[in-house]
């Protein structure tokens, strides 16, 4: 497993130096190289690499071996897509970030694993649960035996949302865990906690305590290290996470 950041690639000017995006501006066969040095770097095959199309939905796909290549060497068969699993070794999966929650999965008893993008939308949605849900139902998963990760993100010190966006937690989660997730600011504004929230969603959902990391890693606070989009807006490459069984 990784996480990558914005060093070691070859892109140049806003997506130096290592940009995992295709669809940013960036020239492609930087994007490839990238994805090479990093397939090298974890001792993986390149083009059994697999992509997301996220949209900030919960739809997790089911990972084949035929899907390998979808998105580097070949153009992918579907969308809408921001959590993947699968049961197959080799098989290393892939999502994207510039702020939003990457989330890994790891079942030691059934060898499976999943990987989840998980926003402030998929976070109020569950994502996490819901990876959790389909790899029970593809797998036999029991919450209790995973070993999860809240991967690098944005902390609760830089990502300011509005009352809409708290309203929409306020209404999902029991207001003990809402004063853990939400600090009031002025001019209805707060600041959201991804970490603690998505921390809340495994734990509810059944992953023990002690089988949970959960990152101190910001990437609004790291511009020289990591992308952010809070920061960057639309002037960024792409981070990456990466999960394969051996």
């Amino acid at each position: 497993h990784a996480f990558s950041t914005r060093l070691g690639g070859v892109s140049q000017g806003d997506f130096a130096t290592m940009n995992f995006s295709f669809t940013r501006g960036d020239d492609r066969e930087a994007v490839l190289e990238n994805y090479s040095r990093m397939a090298g770097a974890l001792g993986v095959c390149r083009e059994r690499m697999v992509l997301t199309w996220q949209t900030h939905t919960t739809n997790v796909r089911l990972v084949y071996a035929g899907d390998a290549g979808n998105g580097i060497v070949r153009e992918r068969d579907y969308r809408d897509v921001d959590g993947l699993i699968t049961d197959i070794p080799g098989m290393t999966q892939v999502t994207f970030f510039a702020d939003c929650v990457p989330l890994y999965f790891l079942d030691p008893v059934h060898k499976a694993i999943g990987l989840s993008h998980s926003g402030w939308r998929g976070t109020v949605k569950r994502m996490g649960a819901v990876t959790l849900s389909e790899m029970e139902r593809a797998f036999g998963t029991r919450p209790n035996e995973v070993l999860a990760c809240v991967g690098p993100s944005i902390c609760k010190d830089c990502y300011e949302v509005g009352d809409d966006v708290a309203g929409e937690f306020e209404a999902a989660f029991s207001a003990a865990a809402c004063a853990r997730m939400l600090t009031p600011k002025k001019n209805k504004k707060f600041f959201l906690d991804l970490w603690e929230a998505n921390r809340t969603v495994l734990l509810e959902a059944g992953v023990r305590e002690d089988h949970l990391s959960v990152t101190d890693i910001c990437t609004y606070c790291n511009p020289g290290l990591l992308f952010s989009h809070r920061r960057s807006a639309e002037r960024r490459g792409n981070l990456c996470a990466f999960l394969s069984l051996i």
